[in-house]
């Protein structure tokens, strides 16, 4: 790689002919990472809770002349087994591969000390950020095997790295991501054509980062679509042979 993956600029048909599926593509990155990897020529199966956040989307990229994008509705709270399956069966009869997928739906949960946090609210943030990152790859690791060249991103934290306090289970379940992209990353590594890494996005606009700092003056974030690069990056040709990596999509001052 010639350029930091920050200042990396992307070819037009980047991604032509590629099938990406984005979680938590509704809102915020998620949204950001969908229109930027169809902008680029994929296909984008767009994954999430609320559906008619999802059908904007759907809209925005229709509207823009990008390939049709798929639309999936999926609880990450508590979709089953039986789900993921069944959400696998119906890439592989549309598509017959996958060639990228984008971990980003995820939830702050409290900001709390670890001796008043709600233990139901910690389920919950260890089932959306954690739990199902795991089972839906699980049931989409053959289709990823299907494609000659697949990329697969989880979304980390700095907090992630280095838990920090009052953050509990999102600290948690952001350092557990690391261990399974570090794990999945080892396993695949000499027997498939699949990369895997962590992107920690940094300080952006989003409604997750106002929660987390409702003092902070939000016109100093940059905006989603300002940090695609990397997403590109590691979604594209160019990154092959990265993998088993924690990146950083805004430069460190």
């Amino acid at each position: 790689m010639h350029n930091a993956p920050h200042t990396y600029e992307t070819a037009a048909g980047l991604l032509t002919g590629r099938v990406i599926l984005v979680t938590g593509a509704g809102d915020g990155i998620g949204r950001a990472a969908a229109n930027a990897f169809a902008a680029h020529g994929a296909t984008v199966v767009l994954a999430g809770r609320t559906l008619a956040k999802l059908e904007k989307v759907y809209d925005e990229i229709e509207a823009a002349g990008h390939a049709q994008p798929a639309l999936v509705p999926v609880d990450f709270s508590q979709a089953t087994v039986a789900e993921y399956t069944q959400l696998a069966e119906t890439l592989e009869r549309e598509f017959g591969r996958l060639d990228g997928l984008l971990h980003n739906a995820g939830v702050l949960g409290d900001i709390t000390p670890l001796d008043m946090y709600d233990p139901d609210t910690w389920d919950r943030v260890m089932s959306i950020n954690l739990r199902s990152p795991f089972l839906l790859t699980q049931a989409l690791l053959p289709l990823l095997r299907q494609s000659p060249d697949a990329s697969i991103a989880f979304t980390t934290s700095s907090v992630g790295r280095r838990a920090r306090a009052f953050w509990g289970a999102y600290a948690v379940s952001k350092g557990g991501i690391e261990s399974l992209a570090q794990l999945l990353a080892d396993e695949l590594m000499n027997t498939t054509n699949i990369r895997v890494n962590c992107i920690n996005p940094g300080a952006t606009r989003t409604t997750m980062r106002a929660a987390a700092y409702p003092g902070e003056n939000p016109a100093v974030l940059k905006m989603p679509a300002e940090i695609m690069p990397l997403y590109l990056y590691l979604m594209g040709p160019d990154s092959r042979g990265v993998t088993g990596q924690s990146l950083d999509a805004q430069p460190k001052d």
